[in-house]
This record gives C-alpha cells, sequence and structure tokens, in this order.
C-alpha cells in the first residue's frame, strides 16, 4: 500500500472518513468502476491522480483505493 495512503489510515480520524465516504450515494458505483478499469491499467495509481482523473475528492480516493489493494 502507498505511503500516502498509510499516513491516512493511521490516523485516528480514519474511520470517520470512512464512514463519511461510504454514505456518498456514488461510491459503490465509482469503487466498482476504479475496481474494473482503473486499477487494472493503471496498479500504482496514487489517490491524489484518480481523484483528479475522476472527479471525485481525495478521501473518497483514498478509501477506495485503501480497500480494494486491502482486497488483494
Amino acid at each position: 500500500m502507498s505511503n500516502e495512503i498509510d499516513k491516512y489510515a493511521d490516523d485516528p480520524l480514519w474511520p470517520i472518513l470512512v464512514e463519511t465516504v461510504h454514505s456518498i450515494v456514488m461510491y459503490p458505483l465509482h469503487k466498482a468502476y476504479v475496481a474494473e478499469r482503473i486499477v487494472n491499467a493503471h496498479p500504482e495509481i496514487t489517490p491524489r491522480k484518480l481523484a483528479a482523473a475522476m472527479g471525485i475528492s481525495l478521501g473518497e480516493a483514498l478509501v477506495i483505493l485503501y480497500e480494494l489493494k486491502k482486497r488483494l
């Protein structure tokens, strides 16, 4: 996992960010799209680049990448 994700995931406020991101209506669709299209083509994509490419918040990008990489 990238150092950028680890920096945030170790923060005591991480669970609050995850809960907030999970409440975003489009989150499941964004996560599925990233899993199917983006991570396969660009496995080393950073949260900042993902956020910029998809027009989502950095927080959502962090949670998506964290959860997808945690599955591997």
